[in-house]
């Protein structure tokens, strides 16, 4: 059997799922927006952004495969397949689904053993956070990953809450596309988080926005300032960031917050 000698990553969290698994050699080609591992982006030839991509360079590099992730690169795989190539997009939207991914991706490459190992590193430490914070009383997080319009829900990011010792107040707004998410202030203002995080996808969070919005100095979270800005890096991409950072981050942030909470 052979496998894949050529992959172009569209999205980071391929990229750090191959350095993971020891196989950065496969890389051809990455994302302007890859962050994780910092050396990447200097590692290999940019060639896409998260909806447009270079494709005649990435003709030329030759691929074997393309991997990108969900509905949003429908166009680039369109255009990439018309030109003969072999691409797979993926869709993985909760965690379990994520570690699925990191399994199938090891299995592509022929690293099926490394995959497995890393995937039951991540369960384990799965769990533990879920029986760390099983018997706090938990803390109502509102989880903003765009101002304008308001976007909040996103499956893997309200997992990731709710394993740590937090509650997503629109966790009954999981949806897999930005319109099933949108949030107004009115509900945010009903809901009244203890905390605020801020992950704006591409743009610096203006922590202090949010005690200007009208309505909002009535919630627990502006009483008491905590607003906080959360790495988009660690929490907006569906890869083993979650689990090699995100997890003892959000626990932390959590568990601060708990402390100051009347319990």
């Amino acid at each position: 059997m052979t496998y894949p000698s050529k992959i172009i990553c569209l999205t980071e969290e391929t990229v750090e799922t191959l350095y993971l698994l020891g196989r950065s050699d496969l890389i051809q080609g990455v994302s302007r927006f890859v962050e994780r591992p910092p050396q990447a982006k200097a590692n290999h030839p940019i060639v896409s952004q998260f909806v447009r991509s270079d494709i005649d360079q990435i003709v030329a590099l030759k691929p074997d495969l393309i991997i990108g992730f969900s509905d949003i690169q429908k166009d680039i795989a369109r255009e990439l397949i018309l030109r003969g190539l072999n691409v797979y997009i993926s869709n993985q939207r909760s965690l379990q689904e994520i570690l699925n991914q990191i399994l199938l991706l090891g299995r592509i490459i022929g690293e099926e053993e490394k995959a497995i190992l890393l995937v039951d590193s991540f369960s384990r430490q799965l769990d533990f956070y879920r029986q760390k914070s099983k018997n706090r009383r938990k803390v109502k997080v509102y989880f903003e990953e765009w101002d304008n319009p308001r976007l909040s829900g996103i499956q893997w990011v309200s997992e990731l809450i709710e394993a740590t010792g937090g509650e997503n107040i629109f966790k009954h707004r999981i949806g897999s596309l930005a319109v099933d998410r949108t949030v107004t202030d009115e509900e945010v203002i009903a809901l009244n988080p203890d905390v605020i995080m801020g992950c704006w996808c591409g743009k610096k969070v203006k922590v202090e926005s949010f005690a200007q919005r009208e309505g909002y100095q009535n919630i627990n979270a502006i009483i008491h300032k905590k607003v906080f800005e959360v790495d988009p890096a660690v929490f907006l991409q569906p890869g083993p960031a979650l689990f090699v950072d995100g997890l003892s981050q959000m626990s932390e942030l959590l568990e601060k917050i708990y402390h100051t909470l009347d319990v």
